[in-house]
């Protein structure tokens, strides 16, 4: 999810290239790494336990590629280069989950051998069915990225470990991916007006949307300054789908969010959501796609034609 319109800088460059945004140039941003913190919830526990056990009965490729194989099925289809993997993937840095999309299998990557700079390596010894986990030598992703790039609790020289556990459930083709995800497009642009009527009468909305389909609804009127046009707006915001999916929160991370408004930083219905209200409003945002992120998505939580709620609050204004 993108409201800041800036490249991502993933927690590590070795974060997941998940496909269903690779394959539509999406931008990302700071908000699609919730797809990185909502990862860590109890259900990931055993994902990671696996990973540690696994770390100390690894084997290493010639090229420094550590790597264990906890299920093989030599009788399914091998992976090739070109090959688009579908299933389940938790990349980690040590015990901290930077991806997963564990109990939400899709489209991973298209398969080239220096993917990942030697996890390609490793997905090509697997066949359909198998479950492995690889690992990098920390040192080595940092010889590659910006210090900033590396995460947080990184110490050179400490033997850290970059792991990505993969439950090889497909292979695709390019083509078969890129079809499948045309006719999910097409479907969810056409049942998307549903999808916002049901959740405005399930939830007993009263409120009128603008022209363009967004509906703000006030939850606490504010009294301080007012939001004008090319101010700078901070604010504490949860984001989710209207199936109730969060995909971003600065209230969780516990850091406020800043931007300048009216100036295409920030999405469009956050732009005229926010336009005109006062400082300590706190308020509701259901937001069709075409004000978000339209056909395009953005990563692997938002999909194509995906209308957004958000409750914000507005903090300061200046």
């Amino acid at each position: 999810m993108h409201i800041v319109k800036t490249t991502i800088a993933t927690a590590l460059i070795m974060t997941a290239t998940v496909l269903a945004t690779s394959c539509k140039n999406t931008e990302s941003s700071d908000m699609d790494k919730k797809e990185v913190s909502t990862a860590t919830d109890k259900s990931l526990e055993g994902t990671v336990e696996a990973m540690a056990s696994a770390s100390d009965q690894m084997k290493r490729t010639a090229s420094g590629l550590y790597y264990k194989f906890e299920k093989q099925n030599p009788d399914g289809q091998q992976v090739q280069e070109g090959d688009v993997i579908v299933g389940e993937m938790t990349v980690s840095f040590e015990n901290d989950i930077l991806f997963s999309n564990t109990g939400k299998p899709g489209p991973i990557t298209q398969v080239t051998r220096n993917w990942e700079l030697k996890v390609g390596e490793g997905v090509l010894m697997m066949h359909v069915g198998d479950m492995a986990t690889f690992a990098l030598d920390a040192d080595t992703v940092a010889k590659y990225v910006n210090p900033g790039q590396m995460y947080p609790s990184y110490q050179a020289g400490k033997g850290q470990k970059i792991y990505y556990r993969i439950n090889l459930q497909k292979v695709m083709t390019m083509e078969e991916v890129q079809k499948e995800q045309a006719e999910l497009e097409k479907k969810m642009q056409k049942e998307e007006p549903a999808t916002i009527k049901n959740y405005i009468k399930k939830n007993g909305i009263t409120a009128k949307p603008t022209a363009g389909g967004l509906y703000i609804i006030v939850k606490e009127k504010g009294t301080g300054a007012k939001v004008t046009k090319g101010k700078e707006v901070t604010v504490h915001y949860t984001g989710r789908l209207l199936d109730g999916t969060v995909f971003d929160s600065s209230v969780e991370r516990g850091t406020p969010f800043s931007f300048k408004i009216g100036e295409g930083q920030v999405i469009q219905g956050w732009d005229q959501g926010l336009l005109g209200q006062t400082v300590g409003t706190k308020l509701q945002l259901i937001i069709p796609s075409a004000m978000a992120y339209g056909s395009r998505g953005a990563g692997g939580t938002i999909l194509p034609y995906s209308p957004l709620e958000f409750d914000v609050e507005i903090i300061s204004v200046k």
